[in-house]
């Protein structure tokens, strides 16, 4: 019900810019530039064991940052378009997709049911849907593959370090039981809304290498993020 309220009112109520406040307007043109960027890749230090090679489409800062959180937090639902709009670059620029090699299968970070229920939507998967809606208009095929899933429980991440988080999300997450089949068809791109210290991509990756079917070929893998923290790209420049 909360998610479906949420849909309402943002049809019918007026807008503020999820950027920087101005009236409305879901996201005015200043803001929105800040996410029409060239995509770059991009590393946490430390980097985790594992972690696929990652591009993000703009650092987490300014109005990239309120703008993800008014759509995290505050159900800012509209926001999903542009949000998966620049998702959808990063991904091309991390997989250079020119054909012959199947569809791109965009595997959204899960979840866990208190967060979705919370906020009442699940963002990195609606942002994957606009993300796979948009590269599609591009002419890529990519379709949104959620198989990943918490298989135990996990803290809050919010105030742990690197090292933490990766010994927090040290095997919890594995791909269902039909996802080792659906994974074999395309190529596969870990997607999320924001890259920190890469411990929840890393920890996906493991779990999709993991579900490999016996005796089958390696999945292609890469990752794409909206946003990640700005030390990530000034890492990569250097």
């Amino acid at each position: 019900m909360r998610g479906w309220w949420r849909e309402i009112a943002g049809l019918v109520l007026p807008a503020a810019c999820g950027g920087c406040g101005r009236p409305r307007t879901e996201l005015c043109g200043a803001c929105a530039a800040e996410l029409a960027v060239a995509p770059e890749r991009v590393r946490p230090t430390p980097e985790p064991a594992g972690l696929p090679v990652v591009h993000a489409a703009a650092p987490y800062e300014n109005a990239v940052r309120a703008a993800l959180l008014a759509h995290k937090e505050r159900g800012a639902l509209g926001l999903a378009g542009a949000l998966g709009g620049a998702l959808a670059g990063a991904v091309r620029a991390g997989t250079g997709w020119m054909g012959g090699e199947g569809p791109l299968l965009l595997v959204p970070m899960p979840s866990s049911r208190v967060a979705t229920a919370a906020r009442g939507h699940d963002p990195a998967r609606r942002i994957a849907f606009a993300a796979a809606a948009e590269l599609r208009r591009g002419g890529v095929p990519a379709r949104v593959t959620p198989v990943l899933r918490q298989r135990r429980a996990v803290a809050d991440q919010a105030g742990l370090g690197a090292r933490e988080r990766q010994d927090n999300l040290a095997g919890a997450l594995e791909v269902d039981v039909r996802g080792g089949r659906l994974l074999s068809g395309g190529r596969v791109v870990l997607v999320d809304d924001l890259l920190t210290t890469g411990a929840t991509l890393a920890e996906a990756a493991r779990a999709v290498r993991t579900a490999r079917p016996a005796g089958g070929r390696a999945v292609p893998l890469s990752a794409a993020v909206v946003s990640a923290s700005p030390s990530a790209f000034e890492l990569n420049r250097n």
